[in-house]
């Protein structure tokens, strides 16, 4: 086990040098300047070239990598060229948002999805379980920006049930920001609940064809002891699986929500950031967001442990 812990981190470390390079290189690769677009069209090139200068982008391109990777090893992520602000307050101001909505879409996603695969699986090629595949292609195949115009026009602006879009404002409480949080929640989780509905469905089928499975039965086990006792446990490895690339995914990949809905998180952050050429703050929510990436692959292996006791590392 401890052999296989410090592999893991091993080729944590390598992926995350690797994540810190290309990074560093797709930015350079873009075209614009960040000194042109921050003075704007009436500076002069003598503007521009001293501000290359105090930005220190006039440096060689080796010569800035090496001066970028040794500032992150030491956790220093470089300095925002917008902000003015170190890259990583830049990061924690803009990072509640975008973690509580993947945490919330993840948990509606899990509400709705865990319970319909387990009994489309349970109820396998009955009109319950067509249906449930028919709506998971469905909210797989609606692109969540649709989605959330829809619930902004009916759910918020007509009905006036949630905000249609913002974090609350400058002061607001904790309980307001997380109330802004209701839509954009609902719609990343519809999108991501046909994923894990359609796992928990197979790895289910599987199970239940099982011959220890029928014995339960024939031993007189209740129905729902067998399918959330025996069943479920034993399909919890897949399930797990999915859970927690889903989740890495949804940090990752809420910049279209966290734009249609106006949220300030790290999506709507990086987007900006792209536009502005403001290269630290992309390189650092690259970084950001593939050592998350890595944890939760890693957390999620070692849940196996707890789930079933026949994993061995």
């Amino acid at each position: 086990m401890t052999r296989y812990l410090l592999n893991r981190l091993l080729g944590m470390v390598v992926v995350i040098f690797l994540v810190l390079t290309i990074a560093f290189v797709l930015v350079r690769l873009a075209p614009g300047d960040p000194a042109a677009l921050m003075l704007g069209p009436d500076a002069t090139p003598e503007e521009v070239v001293a501000l290359r200068a105090r930005l220190g982008l006039d440096a060689s391109i080796l010569s800035q990598y090496l001066t970028f990777l040794g500032n992150a090893v030491q956790g220093d992520l470089g300095r925002s060229l917008f902000f003015d602000r170190p890259v990583t307050e830049v990061l924690a101001s803009r990072a509640e948002p975008t973690i509580f909505l993947a945490l919330f879409s993840l948990i509606f996603a899990l509400i709705i999805a865990t319970p319909i695969g387990i009994f489309a699986a349970y109820r396998h090629g009955s009109a319950i379980d067509q249906s449930s595949i028919s709506t998971a292609m469905l909210a797989a195949s609606v692109p969540s920006f649709l989605t959330g115009l829809i619930f902004q026009r009916y759910l918020a602006t007509d009905l006036g049930w949630f905000p249609a879009s913002g974090y609350g404002g400058p002061g607001a409480s904790f309980g307001t920001r997380m109330w802004y949080l209701v839509l954009p929640s609902i719609t990343l989780g519809i999108t991501n609940s046909a994923l894990i509905l359609r796992f928990t469905r197979a790895s289910m089928l599987d199970i239940l064809g099982e011959d220890y499975v029928r014995t339960a039965r024939a031993k007189g086990m209740s129905e729902a002891r067998v399918v959330l006792r025996h069943a479920l446990k034993n399909a919890g490895i897949p399930i797990i699986t999915v859970v927690g690339l889903t989740f890495a995914l949804l940090v990752a990949g809420a910049v279209v929500t966290e734009r249609v809905f106006n949220l300030p998180g790290m999506g709507n952050l990086v987007v900006n950031a792209v536009l502005r050429r403001d290269y630290p703050v992309i390189q650092g929510t690259l970084i950001v967001v593939a050592t998350l990436y890595v944890l939760v692959n890693l957390a999620t292996d070692l849940l196996y442990l707890a789930v079933d006791k026949r994993v061995k590392y």
